[in-house]
This record gives structure tokens, sequence and C-alpha cells, in this order.
């Protein structure tokens, strides 16, 4: 990707390039960009660490209102694009409310090391999906602070230590993925969690414990990560 994108496009507000076969860091130029509420990367070769400063996209931090028009008393919401993204596990078309819709994506990559404490600044971030890629370390504690967030995929990386209790009071979240990595202690029960029954949500995840599982946290689960085919399929 163009290291200079975010110096010569300042104004961009949506970058999907989503499906090619870039390769190379993602840029942190793209950190300038202020008024970017998608960015969608996803399936390609890109590698090295998620930036930090991708805490800094102001447009992920505020709320953005639909301009509405008024033609002989009628309202409605006026917008002209239209762009298809993967939302809530699906492909869907965006139309009206594309100028609302707040998305990373960064999904069937090689990224590696840890989620950035900074991008949980994104108080207003509707979708991050980060899944099949090579993320280690924790799910940073202050994720709670992403109060915008309806859909959080984190599926088919190395991920390890607890399910952050903070994660319980995003009560917005109603799409959750964080199988296939190697996660560990109990799962909340509170608020959003309770409704999470589904065991999809955690599978592979042999040190988690406590409801909806069927293991027993004061049983202690040995796991061993292996790559999983399961998280290859089905890419598109």
């Amino acid at each position: 990707m163009p290291k200079r994108i975010g110096e010569r496009m300042p104004s961009l507000r949506r970058l999907r390039l989503r499906g090619n076969t870039l390769s190379g860091d993602i840029p942190e130029q793209l950190c300038s960009l202020s008024n970017l509420h998608i960015l969608d990367l996803a399936l390609n070769n890109l590698s090295g660490a998620i930036p930090q400063c991708l805490g800094n996209l102001t447009a992920l931090t505020s709320v953005t209102l639909l301009d509405i028009k008024n033609d002989d008393d009628k309202t409605y919401a006026w917008y002209s694009d239209d762009m298809d993204l993967v939302v809530k596990g699906q492909d869907m078309e965006f139309e009206s409310i594309l100028p609302i819709v707040k998305l990373i994506d960064f999904s069937g990559n090689n990224l590696w090391g840890e989620i950035p404490k900074g991008i949980t600044n994104l108080s207003t971030l509707g979708t991050l999906n980060l899944s099949r890629n090579h993320l280690t370390g924790k799910i940073p504690q202050t994720i709670g602070g992403m109060q915008g967030l309806e859909t959080l995929d984190l599926s088919c990386n190395r991920l390890s230590g607890p399910i952050p209790p903070s994660m319980s009071s995003i009560t917005s979240l109603n799409h959750l993925n964080l199988s296939h990595n190697l996660l560990s202690g109990p799962i909340p029960t509170t608020n959003q969690f309770s409704t999470f029954n589904d065991l999809s949500i955690y599978e592979a995840n042999l040190g988690l414990c406590g409801i909806p599982l069927s293991t027993n946290c004061s049983t202690p689960n040995d796991q061993n990560h292996e790559d999983d085919q399961d998280c290859w399929e089905n890419l598109g």
C-alpha cells in the first residue's frame, strides 16, 4: 500500500481494498485520515503489526448524523453511493445509511503482534473484524470503551488470557466470534454475554469455562493450539 496515501488523499472517507494481493505493512499514514470511517483491507497478504495510531481516527470517535433533506414535506436521508461490506458475518449492501457505517476489517491477512490498545479509543466504531490473522497477546482490558461496537470478530488468531470483564459493558454488541484462539478463564455472564449462547462463539478455546460451555471453571483444561483449516475455509 502506498505510504503517502494519508498525505495525498486527506479527505478520504472510505477505503475498500478487499480481496487483492496487497502486501507489506499497513501504513501508519492512514492514521492521519481524520474523515475515514470505513477501512476494509480484508483478504490480502498484509503483514506486520496493526498500527497503534489507528486510535487517532477521529471519525470513529464521534457520532455521525445523516444529512436529512426536505422535499414537499417529505423527509428522507439523501445519499447516492453504495458499497458492499461484510457485517455480522454476512455480505450486506449499504446505500442510504453508508455515511454512518463505521467499520474496520483486516480479516484474512498475515498480521501479527498484539491488538493495539489505541484501537479501543474508537468509541463509535460499529464493526471490528481482525479474524484469520496471527495476532497474539491478550484482548485489551480497555475494550469496554468501544461502546458503539455491534460486531466483534477476533476468531482464528492466537489470542490468550481471559475475556476482559469490560467487554460485557458493550451493550450494543450483538455479533461476537472469539473461536479458535487460546483464551482461558470464565466467560462473562452479565449484560450481552447472557444472550451469547451459541457454542460456536467460543469454539476451540479449551481454556474457557462456564456458561454456556459444559466445562466447569473448577476443572482447568490444558490446551494445544494448532492451525485449524476451518479458519481458512469459505473465504470470499
